[in-house]
């Protein structure tokens, strides 16, 4: 199946759909943790942006990255796009939530897409069951990795912000056993 194909393919379809460049890929449902820690993002980074030409968006609309479709949890775009745009082609930030189904596909298979789109200038994943963070960034043609936990700030310097960590678990109810204690 092409990128074409695929597109036309998916607007057709009720649940939402990557594409690994060769076949469509269901994407699930998630869980309370990880709708608020991508809603709390998308709120912070919302507040942060007002009065800039960058936007925070995310679930539901798509990024094209290596001929690949994804679904970030949020990613924030700065170039202008038509209202009905249904795939952003130029993010700079971009965010995923952790979950057991995922993870090797956001640590892996993504990181390496969002490394090849020249526009994204820093990758965060972010844990669903501890207040952690890692952040690769773009330093001309080479990428950094750094782990944040729960006393660490999120910087953002593509975009101009910074956010605690802390911040975008509030109200988030952690597992007993996390590492950074319960929320």
């Amino acid at each position: 199946m092409s990128l074409a194909e695929f597109l036309a393919w998916e607007e057709r379809q009720e649940p939402r759909y990557e594409f690994d460049g060769f076949d469509p890929v269901a994407m699930t449902g998630g869980t309370l943790a990880h709708e608020m820690i991508g809603g709390s993002v998308r709120r912070l980074l919302a507040d942060h942006l007002r009065g800039t030409p960058c936007r925070v968006v995310g679930p539901t609309l798509k990024v094209e990255v290596m001929g690949r479709i994804r679904y970030p949890d949020a990613f924030v775009y700065c170039t202008p796009a038509p209202r009905d745009a249904t795939v952003i082609r130029d993010p700079v930030v971009v965010f995923e939530v952790l979950s057991p189904a995922t993870s090797r596909t956001d640590r892996i298979e993504k990181l390496r897409e969002y490394q090849a789109t020249p526009s994204i200038r820093r990758y965060v994943i972010l844990e669903q069951d501890s207040i952690a963070a890692t952040v690769f960034a773009r330093h001309g043609a080479d990428w950094t990795a750094r782990a944040l936990t729960e006393g660490d700030t999120l910087a953002l310097p593509e975009i101009a912000v910074e956010l605690p960590l802390a911040e975008i678990y509030a109200g988030v109810e952690l597992p007993p056993d996390a590492p950074d204690g319960s929320a």
